[in-house]
């Protein structure tokens, strides 16, 4: 058993909205990914045959926000031994071990809150159109900022 030193995933992941911003690991940058995904067809499927199941999770996956970044590091083996694992861990009798490997790869592709930090990848937000077709702003926080919650009040005197 390995001990003491950094491992690849120790510390807590990197923020986006850090108040201090001048660590030299923040020079790599965040890429925001586009909300509509990777446009286009899934790339050819690059193992052997391919089962439907499999093809359903290689699809909807290569749709997602995260495959624009896949398509450009070249990540399409990885991306179909994920698809087949977690296939394969899908089934009922399925091993522990094969279970066990979901979540690594599911962290590594950026298809899990810690894999998008760890990536620094963010999504943008996504806007909404009315019917009319023009384009709405995102919607508002929930939770309004300590100035909108003051309000002036004046007394009767205008003093």
């Amino acid at each position: 058993m390995t001990r003491g030193g950094a491992r690849a995933a120790s510390g807590p992941a990197p923020d986006p909205n850090a108040l201090r911003r001048n660590r030299p690991s923040d020079k790599a940058g965040w890429r925001t990914l586009p909300t509509e995904g990777r446009p286009g067809d899934p790339p050819q499927w690059p193992l052997t045959t391919v089962s439907d199941r499999e093809w359903e999770l290689w699809a909807d996956l290569w749709e997602s926000p995260q495959a624009v970044m896949w398509d450009e590091l070249g990540q399409t083996l990885e991306v179909a031994l994920a698809v087949r694992t977690l296939a394969e861990a899908e089934l009922p009798d399925a091993r522990i071990d094969i279970k066990k490997m979901v979540r690594p790869y599911l962290d590594s592709l950026g298809l899990t809150v810690q894999g998008m930090l760890r990536n620094r990848w963010k999504i943008a937000p996504a806007t909404e159109q009315d019917a009319g077709g023009t384009e709405l702003r995102p919607a508002a926080p929930l939770r309004p900022g300590p100035r909108n919650r003051l309000k002036v009040v004046r007394d009767d005197e205008g003093t």
